[in-house]
């Protein structure tokens, strides 16, 4: 285990064992740092593709030996044997490179795979060409790209071998066989290549199609799923906020009694007066707060519900947040064809926004601005500050659960949160960057959306 703050050597790291030593050792090294790089989370598994390799050229072995030693028909050994040797040793040198679990990315299994097809023409090469029934062998790795690639490496694997292919059906030579080579005529060299170069486009084509719905339907599962996570987070922390109205009422209400008589016990000029007023202010928002959460929702009666053009809904939510010393903007800019609707925010949307507007006024150090873009089919939002933005760290996990820079102000990392998954509820997209200065959330409603929940509220 590593304690001190040595630096960690990445191919050590990257097979789990060590330093590497000897010759091999050496050269998977190289190889680990070849790859590595290149390596990531997706592409194809280092087991999956070192077992087919081993099958292959176990098979090659085999093959060779005995169709030279046991049926008699002589094969050039000494330049077959060592292409299989080498295939052997790079495959060897990829599973003590790399952990079994590790997965290669997909320029490097290319690379492999293009290998293996460089690999097969040469030993077709020198055993008969086209004229060696093994030559339908050249679909294997068109089919294994396929599988797991994408568009470009499987084009690129299909084809060279298309192109191995007729180089094969080119060459002038026969079969090796007893009694001589097998010569066939080039009608049927020409048709064997037509066939390989078919099947090849056609085994890439249904190949990838199948793996390419399979890898859509895998992430529509992980979306779901993440939905259903942040979902069930959310539906936890609204028992947490039911339990912490609960027992924090009472508290609250002995800090409140406390407060008012510490407000009627101070003289007018004790330092302490201001001080105590403000406790007693704060503790009372804080029991309106709780008292909102057990309370049902407002209807569209209320004068903060009303319809009215979202610029304005976006004015009044902000200036309840308003700070001295900030300058407050709100303007509209439709764009072509757009005009700016006339809305009824449900509670739910406007805590979302009044949470990125509050957060908005508390990091701004002199002007805060709301941007609203109609279009013709999405309508846009932008809260814009002039603070020190997001911290760079942690901008990629912004709208998380429990991310949060105000760590020494009590702040829970929750609030972003919470607006983030009740936008995503009502289909709006939510982007979280920084400009040159300060902070930007853009909120990107479809109007389709927005007019179908209208439908729902209104119905």
């Amino acid at each position: 285990m590593r304690l001190s703050g040595e630096p960690v050597d990445p191919v050590a790291l990257q097979a789990g064992r060590g330093e590497p030593t000897g010759r091999l050792g050496r050269a998977s090294a190289w190889l680990a740092r070849l790859l590595g790089p290149m390596s990531g989370p997706g592409g194809i598994r280092l087991h999956t593709i070192a077992t087919m390799r081993w099958i292959a050229v176990i098979g090659q072995l085999f093959t060779v030996l005995f169709v030279h030693f046991s049926l008699g028909i002589e094969l050039p050994l000494v330049p077959m044997l060592p292409a299989i040797l080498l295939s052997g040793l790079l495959n060897l040198a990829l599973v003590v490179s790399f952990r079994a679990a590790a997965r290669l990315g997909e320029w490097p299994a290319t690379a492999l795979f293009a290998y293996d097809v460089v690999q097969l023409c040469y030993l077709l090469a020198l055993s008969g060409g086209l004229h060696n029934p093994f030559a339908v062998l050249l679909l294997l790795p068109v089919a294994m790209a396929a599988a797991t690639l994408g568009v470009v490496p499987t084009v690129s694997i299909t084809l060279l071998a298309v192109a191995g292919a007729a180089l094969l059906a080119i060459l002038p030579q026969g079969l090796p066989f007893k009694g001589g080579p097998l010569v066939l005529p080039g009608l049927y060299l020409l048709a064997a290549w037509t066939a390989i170069g078919l099947a090849a486009i056609l085994v890439a084509m249904f190949t990838w199609s199948i793996a390419e719905e399979a890898r859509r339907h895998a992430a529509a599962l992980a979306a779901t799923q993440l939905a259903l996570a942040r979902e069930q987070k959310l539906s936890a922390l609204g028992g947490q906020a039911a339990a912490a109205a609960h027992l924090l009422g009472s508290p609250l209400g002995t800090i409140a009694v406390i407060a008012k008589e510490l407000v009627r016990g101070l003289p007018e000029d004790s330092p302490f007066a201001e001080e105590v007023r403000e406790l007693q202010a704060q503790a009372v928002r804080c029991r309106e707060i709780l008292e909102t959460l057990g309370r049902r929702p407002l209807d569209a009666t209320d004068a903060r519900f009303a319809r009215a053009p979202m610029g304005a809904l976006l004015q009044t939510i902000a200036e309840e947040f308003a700070r001295p010393g900030v300058e407050l903007e709100v303007r509209v800019e439709p764009e072509e064809g757009g005009v700016e609707p006339e809305l009824v925010l449900p509670p739910a949307l406007r805590h979302a926004l009044a949470n990125f507007i509050d957060n908005a006024w508390r990091h701004a150090e002199s002007r805060v601005e709301i941007v609203v873009r109609p279009g013709r089919q999405r309508l846009t939002i932008e809260i814009l500050d002039d603070g020190p933005g997001f911290p760079p760290e942690l901008l990629e996990w912004v709208g998380e659960p429990y991310v949060t820079t105000r760590r020494g102000e009590g702040g829970l990392g929750l609030g972003i949160f919470i607006a983030n998954t009740l936008l995503a509820r009502s289909g709006a997209v939510v982007h979280f960057d920084n400009r040159t200065k300060g902070a930007r959330v853009t909120v990107v409603w479809p109007l389709a959306e927005l007019e179908r929940a209208q439908e729902e509220r209104d119905g």
